[in-house]
């Protein structure tokens, strides 16, 4: 997966977020969006994954050759981010078959391996409002990893987890972020170190 940003700028009311940002993100590549809070870059992350619309320039996506339309791009990534919900009504396993509806798991795991990489065997019937804030964003994460999609999106992926949770997220990292376009939003090193790009939301202002 590629895309590619022609002029993107994103506005809300007459204030300009970010503007004139021409960029490519390259197939397999990973890239860290910058800036401190408040910055856009979240903004400009919803941009790329379809879920806001820019206010100029131009956005496109090719896979294998073939151009993919912004509303299909859902298909094609998966996301962690501190707005994405999970349902609190379901238990863990319902949460992840219903995930799993919608996405293909990764080669080698199914709904047992997710649990064992949760460390959360025993728990499948317990339901997400009894989670940790911690263990939510780790259910997020390990979602988001494990599902076979060309592109992986992650927004202040370590929030809420602790020091033994930023371990087992650069292990993550480690085993299913290779062969697919990453980008990562933050301003925090430790989640986005690995990542050979950088793009600074300062620079678009």
């Amino acid at each position: 997966m590629q895309i590619t940003l022609d002029n993107i700028g994103r506005r809300f009311n007459r204030e300009w977020i970010f503007k004139g940002i021409t960029y490519t993100f390259n197939q397999h590549g990973s890239y860290a969006i910058l800036g401190p809070n408040g910055s856009g870059k979240s903004t400009l992350l919803q941009v790329l994954n379809g879920s806001l619309v820019q206010s100029a320039g131009k956005l496109s996506y090719l896979m294998d050759g073939k151009n993919i339309e912004p509303e299909d791009i859902f298909n094609y990534l998966s996301l962690a981010a501190p707005y994405l919900e999970l349902i609190e009504e379901f238990t863990l396993n319902e949460m992840v078959d219903f995930h799993f509806k919608f996405k293909t798991y990764k080669a080698g795991i199914n709904k047992a391996a997710l649990t064992d990489i949760l460390n959360l065997k025993g728990s499948g019937d317990k339901m997400i409002r009894y989670f940790s804030s911690g263990m939510k964003q780790r259910l997020k994460l390990a979602l988001a990893f494990c599902a076979d999609t060309p592109m992986l999106m992650l927004d202040e992926p370590t929030s809420n987890l602790d020091n033994q949770g930023i371990d087992w997220y650069l292990n993550l990292v480690e085993k299913f972020s290779a062969d697919r376009l990453t980008i990562i939003s933050s301003n925090q090193e430790h989640e986005y170190s690995f990542c050979k790009e950088q793009l600074r939301i300062a620079d678009y202002k």
